[in-house]
């Protein structure tokens, strides 16, 4: 547990002045974690199969790509461009024919880059398309997920009985899905009233900060799930006591996308 704390401690340190200052540097910040995020994955899948060293590499870039893709944007709306999205199918499928060698690399090998490029650098391009619209939101989201994962690990630890899912995460359970439930949705809550929208119905901005916050659980019960897939306990060992960067941010990511969707619709 010391470990963990004095980690979380470092992470701040590091995470807010770039969250502060916002604009190219954070964006840059966010492609550095992203590149480690796509590393990350595509480690735990090489616990199967290993990738061609080439096609790794078009997927670093594709994913530094996608996540400083109009990184000074502050529109939620995203506009799929085709031509892009042509290019990247041609990058990973294309290299099949001529590796030649369903061992090496194969059609099941190209989805799963292709979709891991597009997950991890969409999702990070996105947090930084929320930090521009407004610090205010990406502070909320940061403490709907920071609250949440943490009143849920000490719920669960003190009066946890009944386990979510034992094959997925033997650790969590539904007492501490509550806990991390009701603290995360008064602290989010609390914060927006507070800070982003006084004049914002109370009830409204209660059931979104609690779907959020369902949401950031579901997120990390995912990603519970692919490591559980590959036999892995964490990502990597990257941040001690504390996993990798995509332990640290798989709610993030989750809460980001269901945001950004909640924000489409009102």
């Amino acid at each position: 547990m010391k470990k963990r704390v004095i980690s979380a401690i470092l992470i701040v340190l590091v995470f807010i002045p770039f969250l502060l200052i916002g604009e190219l540097p954070f964006a840059i910040f966010m492609s550095v974690l992203a590149a480690l995020g796509i590393y990350e994955l595509i480690k735990v899948r090489e616990t199967k199969k290993k990738f061609p060293v080439g096609m790794k590499i078009i997927a670093f870039l594709a994913v530094l790509f996608f996540t400083m893709l109009n990184y000074n944007s502050i529109d939620f709306v995203l506009n799929i461009n085709y031509q892009i999205m042509s290019i990247m199918i041609f990058l990973f499928l294309i290299p099949i024919v001529f590796i030649n060698n369903n061992d090496k690399y194969n059609f099941d090998d190209s989805l799963f880059l292709m979709g891991s490029v597009l997950f991890i650098g969409l999702s990070f391009n996105l947090i930084i398309v929320t930090r521009n619209y407004d610090i205010s939101y990406i502070i909320y989201l940061l403490l709907i997920t920071t609250i949440t994962d943490t009143f849920a690990l000490f719920t669960g630890r003190l009066i946890g009985k009944h386990k979510v899912s034992p094959k997925i995460s033997p650790n969590k359970t539904i007492e501490g899905c509550i806990g991390g439930l009701l603290m995360g949705t008064f602290v989010g809550s609390a914060f927006y009233i507070t800070v982003i929208n006084p004049s914002y119905s109370l009830v409204f901005v209660i059931l979104i900060t609690a779907l959020l916050s369902l949401v950031a659980q579901v997120g990390d019960l995912v990603f519970s799930a692919i490591k559980r897939y590959y036999d892995k306990k964490d990502f990597s060992d990257l941040i001690p006591g504390h996993g990798g960067i995509l332990d640290r941010f798989d709610s993030l990511i989750f809460v980001t996308l269901a945001f950004i969707v909640i924000m489409s619709i009102l």
